[in-house]
């Protein structure tokens, strides 16, 4: 089994590129351009999608706003037939510094709209999640104010390194290898 479509969630429009929400898009835009990968606006699958340069694996990245995102993955992976197990979702995590990035395969939604909404339309929530570490507020109730909001540059800048780490592993992804990609990713490179 091996990942057949990269997802990375965030919000559509100006108004949150830059916010912490939006880091799925963000490492999906990166990935795209590292890659020369071509993503173009396709309505029938309710996002921006493309073909990951070179592959047979698509990238998505859902233009129905965070909390229907499940519209746009199933949309996609019914029509090409994929199964929830080939699915990765790239996505901002609370519960995780901004320094740290995690993958894993399954598990809750820890109240994040767009996995909860996905989770549902795929039926299951046995698809691959990449976390990536934005913090937390520290008082629950600021939570959407928080990832409504733009990281502090030191944020970012911890953001930015863990998109570009996690990048390292789309080729153990691609080829199924789940086990090296989560040692090279959760390993601590010294300093």
């Amino acid at each position: 089994m091996s990942i057949k479509l990269l997802v990375g969630l965030g919000n559509p429009g100006d108004k949150y590129q830059a916010t912490r929400h939006n880091a799925g898009f963000w490492w999906i835009d990166q990935l795209a351009a590292s890659t020369n990968s071509k993503l173009a606006t396709d309505a029938k699958f309710f996002g921006v999608a493309g073909k990951f340069s070179g592959t047979d694996t698509w990238l998505l990245k859902p233009t129905t706003f965070m909390n229907a995102s499940g519209k746009a993955v199933a949309a996609l992976a019914n029509y090409y037939k994929i199964l929830p197990e080939e699915i990765l979702v790239v996505h901002d995590e609370l519960d995780l510094p901004p320094e740290t990035v995690k993958l894993k395969k399954g598990g809750g939604h820890g109240g994040h709209n767009g996995l909860k909404d996905i989770t549902a339309a795929l039926g299951t929530a046995d698809f691959w999640r990449l976390r990536l570490g934005i913090g937390h507020p520290g008082d629950r109730n600021e939570v959407i104010n928080f990832v409504l909001k733009a990281p502090l540059r030191d944020e970012q800048t911890a953001i930015n390194q863990n998109i570009d780490n996690s990048i390292q592993i789309v080729p153990h992804l691609l080829n199924g290898d789940f086990d090296t990609a989560m040692l090279k990713l959760h390993t601590k490179k010294p300093t």
